[in-house]
């Protein structure tokens, strides 16, 4: 799989990287283990987790792994959003859930919401240096290393970044090794103010990008995106199917038959790829097998042109898909 450099890290990884959003919850440890396993043996490289991932779990999972592949994949933590409070009751929960949800997986919804209720805590932590070096050194426990190669700042805003002390603690453990680089990882409707008043926080910007979203200029921030599939595919998916009319033009036009879940699939991952070709792009998956074709779409440059025209399509013709969307030439 394609390399590239990650940021100022001096590191290199897959443009392809894995998320770890979507395990320790209702899977369990083993489970887990064998997902990432699965990514690794994939090609995968670049792994992405955060403190309140799997109800506070996942940053302890992901250190078993890297016991055994340190050296060769690159991480991302991040600092902002605490684990959930009563992890430990979540963590009962989920062993005694896992086996109904899977026999009943209407209930999979609502115990998620319930979940979530039970694990809100403080939305953020401050934005201080001191609570950053609290949280830095807690995840490199986690994680069972001395170096976290990249390092965000949780859907954090301009005006959380108040204490100018956090900027000097950033540069110093870069400095000291102890990080490769930063960032800030945050919604794209933050990013410009982010941008235009903490420029020095945004070595790296981790943001949501998909065939919804107007093309990035080249140059300027390194940047990881996510978001290119999830609801955006379900959403599009939907609207294809109900208008079979433009999902017939649109088919003939781009060579692929959009009514097909995989085709469209595949075309939304290469075009966040094609489109952004100096970023990784991250998903999440529990399934092996979603995985191995994922990591296929990422190496299929015979995807690209029509991936391009797709993307070009929803850029000029939306408004045939989803009347009064505003696109159109």
């Amino acid at each position: 799989m394609e390399k590239i450099a990650l940021g100022e890290s001096g590191r290199h990884t897959t443009r392809l990287g894995f998320g770890l959003s979507g395990l320790m919850g209702a899977m369990g440890r083993s489970e887990s283990l064998a997902v990432l396993e699965a990514a690794f043996d994939a090609g995968i490289r670049h792994f992405d987790t955060a403190p309140m991932y799997g109800y506070g779990e996942s940053e302890g999972c992901l250190g078993e792994f890297l016991a055994r592949h340190r050296a060769d994949v690159t991480v991302t933590t991040k600092y902002g959003i605490p684990p959930a409070r009563n992890r430990s009751l979540l963590s009962v929960g989920r062993r005694i859930a896992g086996p109904v949800v899977k026999r009943l997986p209407g209930l999979k919804q609502r115990l998620a919401s319930v979940a979530n209720a039970a694990a809100s805590g403080p939305e953020k932590l401050p934005f201080t240096s001191a609570q950053a070096k609290a949280s830095l050194e807690s995840s490199l426990a986690a994680l069972r290393t001395d170096r976290i190669d990249l390092w965000l700042l949780h859907e954090v805003e301009a005006n959380d970044l108040q204490d100018d002390t956090l900027l000097r603690l950033l540069e110093d453990e870069v400095s000291r090794g102890t990080i490769g680089t930063f960032g800030t990882a945050s919604e794209s409707r933050k990013v410009p103010d982010l941008l235009a008043s903490r420029p020095a926080y945004c070595r790296t910007l981790q943001y949501e990008w998909s065939v919804l979203d107007a093309v990035i200029p080249p140059g300027g921030r390194f940047r990881i995106h996510h978001r290119s599939l999830t609801q955006n595919f379900r959403t599009l998916l939907a609207a294809l199917q109900s208008r079979t009319d433009v999902c017939r033009r649109w088919s003939s036009d781009v060579g692929v038959d959009l009514n097909e879940p995989g085709q469209l699939a595949r075309l939304m991952l290469r075009a966040a790829l094609v489109m952004n070709p100096a970023s990784i792009i991250l998903f999440s998956s529990k399934k092996a097998g979603h995985i191995q074709e994922n990591v296929r779409v990422a190496g299929d440059a015979s995807l690209d042109a029509p991936a391009q025209k797709f993307y070009h399509l929803m850029q000029t013709r939306r408004d045939e898909l989803v009347p009064g969307s505003g696109s159109g030439e």
